[in-house]
């Protein structure tokens, strides 16, 4: 059973992570947003691809569901905290984690001249 502090201190953890208000709620962020935390610490949503979403909602079915609007058909999936173990919780934040790190720029051409 894990709660917000753990996340708190696990997503921090992450290279590059930080920490900043969002609406209601405090975003984790490398390049984009990668989990936000609900007020009241119980719960947080997951930036997963529909397929990570579909495989962690079928493994832990008390813990992941998809979020109910057209945000979670892209992949955003609550997370109910108190029913994760910290490695379910480690997992899912490293997962989420890799959608949000800067991608490599292109190699550019040199130009002919």
């Amino acid at each position: 059973m894990t709660n917000g502090r753990t996340l708190r201190r696990l997503a921090l953890q992450l290279d590059g992570t930080t920490e900043a208000p969002h609406f209601d709620r405090m975003a984790f962020k490398v390049a984009r947003t990668y989990v936000t935390l609900a007020a009241d610490g119980l719960s947080a949503n997951f930036r997963f691809t529909p397929d990570e979403q579909a495989l962690k909602c079928t493994l832990l079915p008390s813990a992941f569901s998809p979020v109910a609007n057209a945000w979670g058909a892209q992949g955003w999936t609550v997370g109910v905290l108190a029913a994760m173990t910290d490695d379910d919780l480690k997992a899912a934040l490293e997962l989420a984690w890799q959608h949000a790190r800067p991608r490599p720029k292109a190699r550019r051409k040199p130009k002919a001249v």
